[in-house]
């Protein structure tokens, strides 16, 4: 599930971008999941909103998300379209919870068959059309990382960003001047070493000054 220091989220799983389908049936019921990317409520509104246009015939447009909020619980929603109560957008929303991943969206698009399904029938075609999916689905990692800024001359630059490179610290931004301030990016916690890695490559010269966090994406 998703890991937690202390209060904050520092890293989650994501769809990669890009819609991924899935489609089977269930006593001639037709059942079609789409699953994608949704950073945000209106993201996922969105996905269910292109769902409705091209799927307009269909019966039902049931659907669930879980968003990432930094700094909160995530944002869950799930609907059943018309569906029994329960049968659809929950076990749909279960499904997704239990993949790990936020910032996820699903919508499973129902063209009624003719032959009811029943209560449990309808929670175990729901749960199977995302379930059956999540194989399928591309995923990155979001990861955060602390930010913090240091002056270099110009003349050592280049020797001092190879030596923290090697020790895993990430530049993310320069900028010239009469020094090149360099923004360094590294994981929560590490700030010591960063420290003890500049001090040592400039003899305790340059001093790391905090920049506050950034999300950045990197392959799961």
């Amino acid at each position: 599930m998703y890991r937690i220091e202390r209060t904050m989220l520092t890293s989650y799983e994501l769809p990669a971008e890009g819609l991924t389908t899935h489609e089977f049936e269930v006593k001639r019921s037709r059942f079609i999941t789409w699953i994608d990317r949704a950073r945000s409520e209106d993201d996922a509104r969105a996905l269910i909103h292109a769902a409705r246009e091209s799927y307009p015939d269909a019966r039902h447009h049931c659907s669930a998300f879980v968003v990432h909020v930094e700094g909160a619980q995530p944002i869950e929603r799930s609907s059943d379209d018309g569906e029994p109560s329960g049968t659809a957008g929950r076990p749909m929303l279960e499904v997704l919870k239990g993949s790990g991943m936020l910032d996820v969206a699903a919508v499973v698009i129902r063209y009624f068959g003719g032959v009811k399904l029943g209560t449990g029938g309808l929670v175990s075609a729901y749960t199977d059309a995302v379930a059956d999916a999540l194989p399928q689905v591309r995923r990155r990692r979001r990861v955060v990382r602390e930010l913090v800024t240091v002056n270099l001359p110009h003349a050592e630059a280049g020797r001092v960003e190879a030596e923290l490179r090697v020790h895993g610290v990430d530049v993310v931004g320069v900028e010239y001047g009469s020094l090149a301030r360099y923004t360094l990016a590294f994981a929560p916690g590490e700030r010591p070493l960063i420290d003890a890695h500049l001090a040592a490559s400039t003899q305790g010269q340059a001093e790391a000054k905090a920049a506050g966090h950034r999300w950045i994406e990197v392959d799961a």
